[in-house]
């Protein structure tokens, strides 16, 4: 989450596998709800939009990423834990390098030691019938 004031640079990756789509889950306290985003993290000062999705999927989840390809810019503003956050997002669309990833249904990581989350793959169609929410909803244009 960004500090206030602060525009946030992060890198997430679209990673589809026929009419699935690898996302974490995250859950706002405020608006008691869950959502669902693409994995990535935030561009350090420094590296490539490129290298820092290579490095978050290595950290995060240990996996190796191939068939890297630049989508779009987002910008994203939005209210999280009721905070106004704001991000400029660079989007990839890429594959797992180990085909081990396509045979989970889910996968337990940490961001730090008290912060786990969930990543998961869910049915697109999950998310177009309102069963389930995508943020950003820009992401729809892509999938």
């Amino acid at each position: 989450m960004n500090k206030p004031g602060e525009i946030r640079v992060i890198v997430l990756a679209l990673i589809k596998d026929g009419d699935r789509i690898f996302v974490s889950e995250g859950y706002d306290p405020t608006k008691q709800s869950t959502f669902y985003r693409a994995l990535g993290g935030g561009v350090e000062f420094g590296e490539t939009s490129r290298i820092a999705l290579e490095r978050e999927f290595q950290e995060e989840i240990q996996a190796d990423l191939t068939n890297i390809r630049y989508l779009n810019c987002i910008e994203n503003l939005f209210i999280f834990d009721g905070k106004q956050g704001h991000e400029i997002i660079q989007l990839y669309q890429c594959d797992f390098a180990d085909p081990k990833f396509y045979q989970l249904e889910s996968l337990t990581f940490s961001e730090t030691p008290e912060k786990k989350h969930r990543a998961l793959w869910v049915e697109i169609e999950k998310f177009k019938s309102g069963e389930l929410r995508l943020v950003p909803e820009v992401f729809f244009d892509y999938l």
